[in-house]
């Protein structure tokens, strides 16, 4: 035996992924998740421990191709050594993504009491206070995060698909998109890395004969890009949307979630998302469009 294809074989260096994120927003939910695609998964694995892990996954002659490990607040004590994990694979080259899961106060909140359980952070006071005890905690980690989901209107179904959508391919794209129109009105998403205000165009809610229709019929996308600014505004932002990508790509950054609002999210704020959609798919970006707030009027 030569030694050069068993050696590298038995050497690969295994992809992570590190989920953390809110009690209560879905970590369990994203693991089992990952576990059904083919990860090998860890559970609470204390963060100085993630370098061995992927070690131990370099030995496996393959078998652990994919890991992921659940990081949360039970493993407080060991937490303030992330940082220190994460640069230590940096330069290894390990590749390497973190996902956040967030929820707003009151759907945790909410999920807590519907299971009667204490938040691990609240001590002898309210839940709101280990909620805040926690944010404080992640909040750099949450900066850090290659993936933010806001799962405040999510079921355990429609996390899993959202799961599904980034990691079920067999190959990885250089970036992924997600464009998500909104409503202002509504709150702003959690979830955002780019927000996109539309409210400077005339509203069709008031044109009576678009009133009923959304942003997805094609009479209203026409009133829209008919009026002032409309198309000019979609070209610059592309064109700027296309130098963001490059230099999300050059940094290793994965996945942009793009929010498009207007005051409803219903008409203006989904014509445009549907246009922005289309040209990041044609400039060679994997797109998802979502639009969060159609429907609630």
């Amino acid at each position: 035996m030569t030694g050069g294809g068993a050696g590298e074989a038995a050497e690969a260096i295994p992809e992570l992924v590190i989920i953390s994120g809110m009690s209560g927003a879905g970590r369990s939910t994203a693991a089992k998740c990952l576990e059904d695609l083919g990860w090998f998964v860890v559970d609470n694995l204390p963060p100085a421990l993630i370098p061995t892990m992927v070690d131990l996954g370099a030995r496996s002659q393959g078998n652990v191709a994919r890991i992921a490990v659940v990081v949360d607040v039970r493993g407080r004590q060991f937490f303030d050594n992330l940082r220190e994990s994460l640069a230590d694979l940096a330069t290894r080259s390990v590749k390497r993504r973190v996902i956040f899961l967030e929820a707003s106060d009151d759907a945790l909140v909410r999920r807590f009491e519907s299971v009667r359980r204490p938040h691990p952070l609240q001590g002898s006071g309210r839940i709101v206070d280990g909620i805040a005890a926690e944010r404080d905690l992640l909040r750099e980690l949450r900066g850090d995060a290659d993936l933010v989901i806001d799962t405040s209107s999510l079921n355990v179904h429609e996390l899993r698909a959202k799961l599904d959508a980034q990691f079920a391919g067999e190959e990885e794209p250089e970036l992924r998109a997600t464009v998500m129109s909104f409503g202002f009105k509504y709150g702003l998403p959690v979830d955002a890395d780019l927000v996109v205000d539309c409210r400077f165009l005339p509203n069709p809610h008031w044109v009576p004969e678009l009133r009923p229709f959304t942003g997805l019929n094609d009479e209203v996308a026409t009133y829209v890009f008919n009026q002032p600014g409309a198309k000019e505004f979609l070209d610059r932002y592309a064109e700027l949307l296309h130098i963001i990508a490059a230099g999300y790509r050059r940094e290793g950054k994965r996945y942009v979630t793009i929010a498009v609002g207007c005051t409803g999210g219903k008409h203006r704020s989904v014509a445009m998302s549907e246009r922005l959609s289309a040209r990041l798919a044609a400039d060679g970006v994997e797109t998802v469009t979502v639009h969060r707030d159609m429907g609630r009027e």
